[in-house]
């Protein structure tokens, strides 16, 4: 993907940061690319208040106090089975588990000082846990940008093959939204709202313009939608999304 790297969080990250600031850009939002020898079943690594992301957080707020650092929520970058949630034995994702192991790792974010954290994993429940877990820390004013509308896709290929977080097995699709079901997003929109999102998120972007329009009518939040790798890669090859 041209333009597109992985970046020292020590060095060319900053650089980075510091040439998008001076082109106006003040929000920033981070992936990690975990090595595989701290991934585990359960997904540890996510709440280490020493690991990579927040060390990350603390590095850029030093260097640039006044930016807004957006983070993922998560297990997928840290799990050894590459999927968002902890999977058991036979295969079946434990939603409430994992939403416990993304409250440690929210307020663990929250605590290196991310401005926004972003739930991505699409469990039942997660929005409203995460803010309970987050005011309860005493992180009244960190916002949360839901991943309201995710939709099961192959556009997210190029991304997973750069952070090495492919499933070991199966698919996502028990958990992340059926592309044909549209009246799924009303039903998450109501829930995320109910349970204390600041922000909504649509994910894939183009290919879901219906999708934003439909939550734009529906909720007074702000909208907002992530062009995946997979789209960022057709459109600079020349294609079109169909």
């Amino acid at each position: 993907m041209p333009g597109c790297f992985r970046l020292g969080w020590q060095h060319g990250l900053l650089d980075e940061v510091y040439k998008a600031r001076d082109v106006g850009v003040n929000s920033f939002v981070l992936f990690p690319k975990v090595p595989d020898a701290l991934k585990s079943p359960t997904g540890v690594e996510a709440y280490n208040d020493n690991g990579l992301v927040p060390r990350t957080i603390r590095l850029l707020k030093d260097k640039f106090p006044d930016i807004i650092v957006y983070t993922d929520v998560a297990l997928d970058p840290y799990s050894s089975d590459g999927h968002d949630g902890i999977v058991r034995e036979d295969g079946v994702i434990l939603n409430d588990e994992t939403v416990y192991q993304l409250c440690k790792q929210a307020v663990s974010q929250a605590r290196a000082g991310a401005d926004v954290v972003s739930p991505s994993d699409m469990m039942d429940g997660r929005v409203g846990a995460i803010r309970s877990a987050l005011d309860a820390e005493g992180f009244n004013d960190v916002s949360i940008m839901s991943y309201t509308a995710k939709y099961a896709s192959s556009f997210y290929g190029p991304f997973r093959e750069a952070l090495d977080s492919n499933p070991r097995f199966g698919d996502k699709k028990t958990y992340q939204m059926n592309p044909a079901n549209y009246r799924e997003a009303l039903l998450e929109t109501a829930a995320d709202e109910a349970e204390g999102a600041d922000i909504l998120l649509v994910k894939p972007g183009l290919p879901y313009l219906d999708i934003i329009r439909l939550l734009r009518d529906n909720s007074a939040l702000p909208i907002a939608a992530y062009q995946v790798s997979g789209e960022y890669s057709m459109i600079k090859a020349g294609g079109a999304l169909n």
